[in-house]
């Protein structure tokens, strides 16, 4: 009976995920009909309307078409994921931790146009500001949106310090993990180190009295990961465990890529991150994305969140170059 359950919820999404594509082969057979129509109609009041239909009909087909070929790309059971989010500060010094608290938020706004849940689970200040790393819990079907961020972010704009006037560059590190579930990764309770320590600054309010804030190693393969974000100890050990299956999972699959001698599925680019994937000039106004070769403006409103436009692009790269690799 379970058996039969779970292929009923497996067959269930798989009908969700080609409903829009039924919609659209619909669509194109009022078209074709359109068309056929068209060229059997030789009543000269009704010629020049069918006519008109007609060419308009063509038109859309065409786009019908690009759409259908869409789903032609295998679909990535990771896209629908939750994810862990990390971002830190590069070269660059009090700059690049002020650019990584930025990019930090624009994803954080980009999230919540999405009405996704996010969970905070470490995060170090910089001393002048900004931040030196951040690691974010993401709720929602994220992967398949998130996944081309990971890389080297470069800014270039003129410090408020600067009393030259001269640009300066900075970068901070983005990945972007898919949460791994509890059949990905099998963690033994044996395996684990888990410390707990009191959260907070140097003094007063920021100070929690209780010993909340956790830390998990992973003996055999010394990954270590903390979380003290939440005034709850069990809340703490939860986000931490996530984090730790996901960082696992992650490095299980790169040395299965490198074994096999693959790319990353699903990454444009190297999905190394250490390679530069996108610039924001400032002065300028004026975001490149490397992989696509291509330039978006109004630099305030990508960092207050409104990146949709520069992700639908990869995506579509993504797709156009994994429907190219299967001629």
């Amino acid at each position: 009976m379970h058996g039969d359950r779970a292929k009923l919820t497996t067959l269930g999404k798989r009908l969700k995920q080609l409903e829009p594509l039924i919609a659209l082969l619909a669509e194109y057979d009022e078209c074709e009909k359109a068309i056929a129509f068209a060229g059997q109609t030789h009543e000269p009041e009704l010629k020049a309307m069918a006519d008109e239909e007609a060419a308009q009909a063509k038109v859309r087909e065409e786009q019908l078409l690009k759409e259908m070929r869409a789903f032609l790309v295998p679909v990535d059971p990771m896209d629908q994921r939750n994810v862990i989010l990390e971002v830190r500060a590069g070269t660059g010094g009090e700059e690049a931790a002020l650019f990584a608290s930025e990019l930090l938020r624009m994803y954080l706004r980009y999230a919540e146009q999405k009405k996704w849940k996010t969970d905070l689970i470490s995060k170090a200040d910089a001393e002048a500001g900004g931040i030196k790393e951040a690691v974010v819990r993401i709720e929602g079907p994220a992967f398949g949106e998130w996944k081309f961020e990971s890389g080297v972010h470069r800014v270039q704009r003129i410090p408020s310090t600067e009393k030259m006037g001269r640009v300066h560059t900075s970068a901070a590190t983005v990945a972007v993990l898919p949460e791994a579930e509890d059949v990905d990764v099998t963690i033994r309770p044996q395996d684990l180190r888990i410390d707990t320590y009191r959260s907070g600054g140097a003094g007063g309010q920021n100070v929690n009295k209780v010993e909340s804030a956790i830390r998990i190693t992973h003996i055999p393969t010394n990954t270590v990961v903390a979380c003290q974000t939440e005034r709850s100890q069990l809340r703490n050990r939860e986000l931490a465990m996530q984090l730790l299956r996901s960082r696992i999972y992650e490095a299980e699959q790169e040395r299965l890529s490198k074994e096999r001698g693959e790319m990353r599925a699903g990454q444009i680019g190297s999905g190394d991150r250490s390679e530069k994937i996108r610039t924001y000039n400032f002065p300028q106004d004026r975001v490149t994305d490397h992989r696509l070769g291509e330039n978006f403006s109004n630099l305030p409103g990508i960092m207050e969140g409104n990146i949709g436009p520069i992700i639908t692009a990869l995506r579509e790269k993504d797709a156009q170059d994994r429907l190219e690799a299967q001629k």
